[in-house]
């Protein structure tokens, strides 16, 4: 459901505003009329969820959401680590702050990207069609809420919604002035700045978020890291909200994408495999949302958006030879930049009206996005004497126009029962530009007709029964659409995915289990017929359930666990170069399980976090031993880690908070890549939050 996710509404006919000096000034600098508005300023989003229980309810599928309590108790340094505990969600940690993004669901690989992820309900990868959405994830100190939505609900949104859709949901600008401050192991180092305030009538609002953290680095993989978002809203009249959002972001980080030598690991090492190879990030966006009651029971919500970023990748060279026989990489002199910048620009708009349709009452939506994206991207030869700059060798602009439409209406056929069909088209052209040959250049083209029927009901006041079907895909990028100037005639990776389950509560209980299946019927693979570089082959098939429950007691105490078992997640044939049929698909454990004590009373919020991931595979084939088969393949041993969070209440203004992450200090492989990469270490970290 589209809905205002934030009221700015005064409690009490007597409370004051006391906004700092910043805050006000502001409000003013963004020119916010004080008088001669009649509503209360609102800022108008886009949500995926948004209503609380009763929107949950409407929902035929899955729902987890990890509320601003939660994030609290748990202290995340990253997103990642934010959702690491939310049912079915696994990631392949690569560096403690997730500067890259590596999220699966329910066995899909977190290296690949068939998860929809949106800001405010706004894309937040940099390419959805033209290049890899891992490169920016955004930063968890300003986020309020994350949500986590599964089955045919997911329509609503896409691409890329296979494994189905999370929203972070940013924080709105708060009263006043606040200022918070982190440290902790590896010399991390974290300040944020809070400042907001609203016209004397309340009728409109801003604020600005910024933070800069940087840290030495689990492995001596060091960031620097800042990152600034301010947002504004106001009313319109008595039926219509704008809201503006803008973020910056800029991280300098010295990682990867290589990892330890399986004797480095062994030894315990605890280097960086890759000390001058650094991950450059700079990235701006724009949102402006409004929002129009047109009557009751009718309501449009529109989002223009728009976002810019360069990332610069620089990694020296290796000697392959040298590096296997010692063990360890050896670096040569040359240096390759791969370098690539992004734009995107695009507008989404959704129309709910409250209809009777056939005689039984319910609610339609519908839904427009219209998208430009477009990719540079560059090839650099330069050398350890100049790190920064050299010689173009390779020059591509790549870029893609989607459009989609979706439509679906809710039937409320009885108080119980309620049956939502929906639609989504989803068309786009790709184009790739070799500016350095253009025998290279092409385009391609496809249109996807995903269709989707989900139910809920309520078996009584503590059961509700939902489920779904509907048909997902996962576009191919240009590089994999256009090699050499040919249209590869790739179809989208398309998955059939059904799930059932029961949710509800019962007192002090809340619990919420599902079985899950997802069918693809082609996977892009590398060629198997003549002339082409890539094509639609391979049949795979993830099926399994997940399960959530929670109780808590009335002396403060609660506890809330989760497992998903994934029995089925395999190739359905043969594919050549080892991966046979029957084989499991890489990183997609059988088991993921965690389980939280936690401890809410008066000034303290506080928990003691179990994780578990089951052994899984680094390739297709399914090897036992870790080896280099130009990639990294293997068996990945299972293990867990234990975390104690929490915060406490000083008073009003002052909140102080700590964490020890990997409590009992385990050492386990989180990922392979190009080599192994470690879990992070035993760290710990303190702060305190002032609020003026």
């Amino acid at each position: 459901m589209n809905r205002i996710a934030r009221t700015f509404r005064q409690q009490g006919t007597a409370r004051a505003l006391t906004p700092s000096r910043l805050a006000v000034a502001i409000a003013f600098a963004l020119n916010f009329p004080a008088q001669g508005i009649a509503a209360q300023a609102e800022l108008p989003r886009i949500d995926v969820i948004s209503g609380g229980e009763e929107a949950i309810a409407k929902q035929a599928g899955s729902v987890s959401i990890v509320d601003k309590a939660q994030l609290e108790r748990i202290q995340p340094l990253s997103t990642e680590d934010a959702l690491r505990g939310a049912p079915g969600v696994h990631i392949k940690g690569e560096e403690e702050t997730a500067v890259v993004a590596n999220i699966g669901i329910r066995g899909l690989s977190a290296s690949d990207y068939k998860t929809l992820i949106l800001e405010d309900g706004v894309p937040i990868a940099p390419g959805l069609f033209v290049g890899n959405g891992r490169y920016y994830n955004p930063r968890i100190q300003r986020m309020d809420e994350i949500e986590v939505l599964k089955g045919a609900a997911a329509l609503r949104y896409g691409p890329n919604t296979i494994g189905g859709v999370i929203n972070y949901k940013t924080r709105d600008p708060i009263d006043g002035f606040a200022v918070s401050g982190r440290v902790g192991s590896h010399n991390y180092r974290e300040a944020t700045l809070e400042a907001g305030g609203a016209t004397p009538s309340g009728e409109a609002r801003a604020g600005l978020m910024y933070t800069r953290a940087s840290s030495d680095g689990f492995q001596d993989k060091d960031f620097d890291m800042q990152d600034l978002m301010v947002k504004a809203g106001m009313a319109l009249g008595d039926n219509q909200w704008l809201g503006v959002k803008f973020t910056y972001y800029e991280n300098d980080a010295n990682i990867s994408y290589r990892g330890l030598f399986p004797g480095e690991y062994r030894a315990g090492s605890q280097h960086n495999p890759a000390p001058d190879d650094y991950f450059l990030t700079d990235r701006k966006s724009l949102d402006i949302n409004h929002m129009w009651e047109i009557r009751p029971g009718m309501n449009l919500s529109t989002v223009l958006y728009w976002s810019e970023m360069v990332r610069d990748y620089w990694r020296f060279g290796v000697d392959t030879a040298a590096s296997n026989a010692a063990g360890s990489w050896v670096y040569t002199n040359t240096v390759n930049g791969n370098n690539r910048a992004f734009d995107r620009i695009g507008m989404d708009s959704r129309l709910t009206v409250a209809n009777t349709l056939f005689g039984v009452r319910g609610e339609a939506e519908i839904g427009v996005r219209i998208m430009q994206e477009e990719m540079d991207d560059q090839a650099v030869a330069a050398t350890r004497a100049n790190p920064r700059s050299g010689t173009v060798t390779a020059d591509r602009k790549d870029s893609a126009t989607s459009y989609a439409l979706f439509a679906q209406n809710r039937f409320d056929v009885t108080d119980n029962l309620s049956i939502t069909p929906g639609l989504r088209i989803e068309s786009y052209e790709q184009e790739r530009e070799d500016l350095r040959n253009s025998a290279n250049n092409g385009d391609s083209s496809n249109t996807e007709y995903l269709p989707g029927i989900g139910a809920t009901y309520k078996l009584n006041p503590a059961a509700q029964l939902y489920g779904s079907v509907y048909k997902a895909f996962s576009p191919p990028l240009n590089a994999q659409s256009i090699v050499t100037g040919v249209d590869q005639q790739l179809d989208a990776e398309n998955s059939i995915n059904v799930e059932f389950g029961v949710r509800g509560s019962r007192g002090a209980l809340r619990y919420e289990f599902t079985a899950f299946q997802m069918d693809f019927d082609n996977q892009i693979t590398p060629a198997i017929s003549a002339g082409l570089a890539n094509a639609n082959a391979g049949s795979t098939l993830h099926r399994g359930l997940e399960g959530a429950l929670g109780y808590r007691w009335n002396n403060g105490f609660s506890v809330d666990g989760n497992l998903t078992w994934i029995p089925v997640s395999e190739y359905r044939e043969n594919r050549g170069g080892g991966i046979d049929k029957g084989n499991r698909l890489p990183y997609s454990p059988e088991l993921l399980a965690n389980l939280s004590l936690g401890y809410t009373s008066g000034p303290v919020n506080a928990a003691l976090s179990w994780h578990y991931v089951d052994e899984q595979f680094g390739d297709g084939q399914n090897n036992v031993p870790i080896t280099q088969t130009g990639i990294w393949g293997g068996r990945i041993a299972s293990h867990y880690t234990v975390d104690l969070t929490g915060s406490y209440d000083v008073n009003k203004q002052l909140r102080l908070f700590g964490a020890i992450k990997n409590l009992t200090d385990e050492r386990y492989i989180a990922g392979l890549r190009q080599g192994i990469y470690a879990g992070p270490e035993r760290a710990v970290e303190v702060g305190a939050k002032y609020t003026f």
